[in-house]
């Protein structure tokens, strides 16, 4: 008996001392990246769809796109553990490519002037390291575009049945015109153990000449989802608020884009969860106002452009939400909104479409 409570003893004291050396490789391997970070603009080849002469003109209509593409696992089968799911990688890498390809495919095909990607993989344990961003350029071709992480973990060894692992993300835009400087801006967030599922939340800005001097820049973003509280959500919109009113009062033109990870619709949603929080309209400034409220059609924004991810996707039961869109200042007109269906194929987030003006 003495041996067997011995053997205990050394088992559990075994056990703590890994634990403890996972906890301080952890915590000693978070990282975030400095604020104001300079970001390099690249360019995908050419395409000759594009008129190589292109210039972003006042009084002439433009497309943009924004698409989470959630990593290319949320599949209509899928379910996250983080939202009360069941997995934490993608089904296979085969599943991953072709989500991954038919995004890109989408892109493609409706061939928007701007384009603003979230959860972009580079490399990660739960997207089989395949690189997205490298795959998605096989699509999305002749585009400046520029990369910012938002997302670099050590190995997280949760959930245990499935390890989320070590993994890189980030957002991308891109765009017809050439991009000429491009900034990150590190956005504040939870000081707590969650912040280890939320390690570098951003925003980034990307500048584009106008024809009249000015500049159309075009800001994307993707906020906090777990872990924010009230106080944290307040603080990255008032980040971005500020960046925003500065340059609207440089007379720039400014149209911010991306996952708000807030219910961007008004009017109080039945059954709403507690992460689908309404947008706080009244912290939007002077001079800027949310796109959505400005599309032709009801039917233009009935689809809503996320969906949960709780369990599988089933379009009579499963809740959605309205968490992309798009904020632009009083200098942007709005021709055309469309939150497009395509029933959650390939994400669990679907498109945003806007048709713009500059005034």
């Amino acid at each position: 008996m003495k041996k067997g409570i011995k053997r205990t003893v050394i088992i559990i004291l075994i056990i703590a001392v890994l634990l403890g050396v996972y906890a301080f490789y952890v915590f000693t391997t978070y990282y975030r990246l400095p604020d104001k970070l300079t970001l390099e603009v690249k360019r995908n080849g050419e395409n000759s769809y594009f008129d190589e002469d292109f210039t972003v003109k006042p009084g002439e209509a433009y497309f943009i796109m924004t698409y989470n593409i959630g990593f290319g696992a949320y599949r209509k089968d899928y379910s996250f553990f983080m939202d009360g799911g069941k997995s934490s990688w993608a089904k296979d890498e085969e599943s991953l490519m072709a989500a991954v390809c038919g995004m890109g495919d989408i892109i493609n095909t409706v061939k928007p002037d701007f384009i603003l990607l979230q959860e972009v993989d580079v490399d990660g344990t739960r997207s089989y390291h395949v690189n997205e961003l490298e795959l998605m350029n096989q699509f999305v071709r002749g585009y400046y575009y520029v990369y910012a992480q938002d997302y670099d973990s050590p190995f997280l060894f949760f959930p245990p049945w499935e390890p989320h692992g070590a993994n890189e993300s980030g957002l991308v835009t891109y765009s017809r015109e050439e991009i000429t400087g491009s900034m990150r801006r590190s956005l504040p967030i939870s000081e707590s153990f969650s912040k280890l599922v939320d390690l570098d939340r951003c925003f980034f800005v990307s500048r584009i000449p106008v024809e009249n001097g000015r500049q159309l820049c075009i800001y994307n973003v993707h906020t906090s989802a777990y872990g924010g509280s009230d106080e944290i959500r307040q603080a990255q919109l008032t980040m971005l608020y500020e960046d925003m009113k500065a340059d609207f009062e440089k007379g720039n033109y400014v149209i911010c884009g991306g996952d708000f990870n807030h219910n961007l619709k008004t009017g109080a949603q039945e059954n709403a969860p507690e992460w689908a929080y309404p947008f706080p309209r009244e912290l939007i400034p002077d001079g800027f106002r949310m796109a959505i409220d400005e599309a032709k059609h009801e039917e233009d924004i009935a689809h809503n452009t996320c969906r949960s991810a709780e369990t599988p996707y089933d379009e009579a039961s499963t809740y959605t939400v309205t968490l992309d869109g798009f904020i632009v200042s009083d200098n942007v007109r709005i021709n055309y909104y469309q939150n497009m269906d395509w029933g959650y194929e390939f994400s669990d987030h679907d498109p945003v479409l806007m048709q713009f003006i500059l005034e």
